[in-house]
């Protein structure tokens, strides 16, 4: 199992997995990642100096990834870890506690203060990672992400 950077050849097989992920996962298709405009352009959506987007490939196939970017329309210091999403074939492996662990620590060399992270109440394994890895959930989203869908919102501290 490889886990990389994204390429810009990799934006066609990445946003299949995440579509399929998100449709398994019986995510709405309105006010979720389903429809942001960069799912199809993940690559160029993430090529500023603080931000990444991390794949996970095995035999030479894209199943999933993570990235950080800073958070839409909040805080600079606020960074979001966004579209972490794996296929089935890959869960239950630990690759979703080694993603964050490289997202978290891009987040913190890219002096972020704190990561922020939406999610669905069905996602019930993700939150628990997402707890153990040191966030806690928060009353109100931060930012503009454009995802009315998820109702549940974590915030961990960087520093």
């Amino acid at each position: 199992m490889l886990i990389r950077p994204i390429n810009e050849s990799d934006n066609k097989h990445i946003s299949v997995i995440l579509r399929e992920v998100l449709i398994e996962m019986d995510i709405p298709r309105i006010g979720s990642a389903y429809e942001d405009p960069e799912i199809n352009n993940m690559y160029e959506s993430y090529q500023s100096n603080r931000s990444i987007y991390f794949v996970v490939e095995e035999n030479n196939k894209i199943l999933g990834g993570a990235g950080i970017n800073q958070l839409k329309n909040g805080d600079v210091n606020i960074c979001e870890l966004q579209k972490m999403y794996f296929h089935k074939s890959i869960r239950g492996r630990g690759i979703g506690d080694k993603m964050i662990e490289l997202c978290l620590n891009f987040a913190v060399e890219s002096n972020y203060k704190k990561c922020y992270i939406e999610t669905m109440p069905n996602m019930v394994d993700a939150q628990k990672l997402y707890i153990k890895k040191g966030f806690k959930y928060i009353d109100n989203p931060l930012g503009n992400t454009g995802h009315t869908a998820c109702p549940i919102w974590m915030l961990k501290n960087l520093v």
